[in-house]
């Protein structure tokens, strides 16, 4: 299982990342671990927003790279309605093989 997922930074703004240790990986931010993004350790990680479920390492990464592309308030969108992911993203990844982490 992979994992797609968003954290809320002291700045207010917001990383996306993919793991295939949910747990681990946002430790690592919140703890600026030697092995956190570069992002999270100079921003501050604070929050995990949302958190998508894969089976493949191909569909997370591809759900990472779409989210990244988004703009500042369509992140915030997404984070408000979690199921807006279908209409933000359905035309560019297959929506059904994501399940809302909660």
């Amino acid at each position: 299982m992979y994992y797609t997922y968003m954290i809320r930074c002291k700045d207010n703004t917001i990383y996306t990342g993919m793991t295939n240790d949910l747990t681990r990986r946002i430790e690592e931010h919140m703890k600026k671990d030697k092995k956190c993004a570069k992002y999270t350790e100079t921003h501050t990680a604070i929050k995990l927003e949302r958190a998508w479920i894969s089976e493949d390492r191909i569909y997370a990464s591809k759900l990472e790279y779409w989210i990244k592309k988004l703009s500042k308030k369509e992140k915030e969108d997404l984070i408000k309605s979690p199921r807006k992911l279908n209409s933000l993203l359905k035309e560019k990844v297959e929506t059904n093989k994501y399940k809302l982490v909660t």
